[in-house]
């Protein structure tokens, strides 16, 4: 039953007379599951793994178990089986998997009992570990779970519950766990932009084993979202130009040599902006330091984007080589899929638009619609629209200038940082800064999900209406979605090169007058300006157009039709695919986590 196993490491501490230290036994990929005993008390039966595993053990929860359930998100959490009992430690669970076993585990602790069954003549014994029952209503408490402290093993209760998965994620996210290879993109013909690729990352992450599993992405701010780091910090070679010997050496290093051995799955987002030839140098290391000649030394590369989006950050007499061009990409990705169903907009003729956009072209119906937008008035409530700028020295003029335009007394929030000495470091992968200044009228976006339900959500657009009177003096914030809401400070936590988890807390604001294309990458906007006459790479058009929600919330300035265009090798690249049949339906339905055919061919 779902819920009732978890694949997990289980540390068993059972105490000892005295003050001795309590007897500490330690069990890796082990199963754990809940049942009833013959008194239908429930039970934690855990199996170790290994071929050599000694017999399960069983320990009943009686009255008096406690959860602990504090770091659920990073797969750790307690079992403390009433006062001066055993205490059982969950740690490396999957986050997807360990909430709905912490959930039923407590719920079936707070049922009522039922009364022992009394014995009957001639009937066979009891078993001494049964599966537990699924939930029923009496299992629930009065008035549901919504009334009194919210558990925390289930963070966002009386929020909208998490969106399903449609046919073509839930595949995806099935051939991952399945342990194949996969690159996963937005579609060729429906927009990629919107498709749903981030939230399905997150859940890939959740679902797989936190201390095998290496979140990473090619810039900052893209690994921020996904909890992890960047791939170069990651990976420990620098820029990875030195030659591979020396590249090697340096992946020899005590610290990242352990995580290189560590790791069996490395997850990349934003594949477009890694360069091929430094995709070539890292497999090529992972061979080397693992000592394995498996592709990539073994370890399961979850790798996702979209090469029609921004390229690799190249030098000026360079040749760009997309990640797909690398030598060593064939060997390495098993499966190719893609996600076709648009989430971010609704409207179809924006989506058709985008589409025309993404592919690099500009018919005369796009080009009509796309001036059109230059008489929108995108503002609304005092909330102007943002501009995307192709250059970072215009947002930060622009931001600058528009704040020092404003009268009043201006607001200044520092964050605090895990560590202070790190904080360029932080600064690179945290979507907000150090510093937040702030004035009555300020221009602000969200920059973390606060309440999807609401509309408050990752570059949600807002006014500041006032702030606090309180010791903290908090901003409050008018929103374009109706909301008005006092903004408290959030908590980000990522990876830092050594493993060392870092954090900032800090207001989850940032000035909202301008933001780089760049920098929007993953974010859906209310109201969208946008001048594409400095347009300098292939892609950065359609990412700067496809940030806007609908047409409506959208204004292009000094619209030129040359700027909307597709790097011909990532077209030929995608119609390849597409001819070999790698990226349809039926691709995703072969590697579907529940293969039928298989079933089928068991049964039969």
């Amino acid at each position: 039953m779902e819920g009732a196993e978890l694949r997990c490491t289980v540390a068993v501490e059972q105490p000892l007379p005295g003050a001795q230290a309590p007897r500490r036994r330690v069990l890796r990929d082990a199963l754990v599951l809940l049942g009833r005993n013959e008194l239908r008390e429930p039970v934690l039966r855990v199996i170790g793994g290994g071929a050599a595993a000694a017999a399960p053990l069983s320990f009943a929860l009686g009255g008096g178990a406690r959860l602990f359930t504090r770091f659920a998100g990073e797969g750790r959490a307690a079992v403390r089986l009433g006062p001066g009992g055993a205490q059982l430690l969950l740690s490396n669970c999957p986050p997807a998997a360990l909430r709905p076993f912490l959930r039923l585990l407590r719920l079936k602790l707070a049922a009522p009992r039922a009364a022992p069954r009394g014995p009957r003549l001639l009937a066979r014994p009891p078993p001494a570990f049964a599966a537990i029952s699924p939930l029923q209503e009496r299992d629930l408490p009065r008035g549901g779970e919504a009334r009194g402290r919210r558990p925390a093993e289930a963070p966002g209760a009386g929020r909208r519950p998490p969106a399903r998965l449609s046919a073509e994620q839930d595949a995806v996210l099935g051939a991952v766990l399945s342990g194949k290879s996969v690159f996963f993109t937005g579609c060729a013909g429906e927009g990629a932009a919107g498709t749903g690729k981030s939230y399905l990352l997150k859940r890939i992450v959740g679902s797989l084993p936190p201390r095998s599993t290496y979140a990473t992405a090619s810039t900052g701010v893209a690994a921020c979202h996904v909890g992890g780091t960047t791939l170069h910090a990651f990976a420990g070679i620098g820029s990875g130009k030195a030659p591979l010997e020396q590249c090697i050496q340096l992946a020899e290093r005590p610290g990242v040599r352990q995580h290189w051995l560590a790791c069996q799955h490395l997850i990349i987002d934003e594949i477009s902006m890694v360069d091929g030839k430094f995709f070539d140098k890292l497999e090529a290391v992972a061979r080397a330091v693992r000592k394995r000649d498996d592709p990539f030394g073994g370890i399961q590369l979850i790798i996702c984007g979209d090469f029609l989006q921004l390229p690799p950050v190249c030098r000026a007499n360079e040749e760009t080589k997309f990640c797909f061009q690398a030598k060593s990409w064939r060997k390495c990705i098993q499966i190719n899929m893609e996600l076709t169903e648009v989430r971010r907009q609704t409207d179809k003729t924006f989506v058709s638009l985008l589409s025309a956009v993404r592919l690099g072209r500009c018919t005369e119906e796009v080009a009509r619609l796309l001036r059109q937008t230059a008489t929108n008035r995108a503002e609304r409530d005092g909330i102007l629209a943002t501009r995307l700028c192709t250059h970072k020295d215009d947002v930060e003029l622009t931001n600058e200038r528009c704040l020092q335009q404003l009268s009043g007394e201006v607001h200044t929030f520092e964050a605090l940082d895990s560590d202070p000495v790190l904080v360029k470091l932080i600064d690179a992968q945290c979507p907000v800064g150090s510093r937040v200044e702030l004035k009555l009228g300020a221009q602000v976006m969200l920059a973390k999900n606060l309440d999807v339900s609401q509309g408050l959500v990752n570059g949600a657009r807002g006014v500041i209406v006032g702030f606090e009177s309180e010791q903290k003096g908090l901003p409050k914030v008018r929103f374009l979605c109706g909301v008005t809401q006092v903004i408290k400070v959030e908590r980000w936590v990522f990876k830092g090169p050594s493993g060392v988890y870092l954090s900032r807390q800090q207001l989850p604001l940032k000035l909202a007058w301008a933001i780089s294309i760049h920098k929007s990458q993953g974010m859906s906007l209310d109201c969208v300006e946008i001048s594409l006459s400095r347009v300098f790479e292939s892609g950065q058009a359609y990412v700067a157009l496809s940030r806007a929600r609908s047409l409506a919330g959208l204004r292009v300035l000094d619209f030129d039709p040359k700027v909307v265009r597709a790097d011909p090798s990532v077209l030929q690249f995608y119609r390849q695919l597409k001819s070999h049949q790698l990226l349809t339906q039926e691709s995703l339905h072969t590697h579907s986590r529940v293969d039928d055919d298989k079933e089928n061919r068991k049964c039969s």
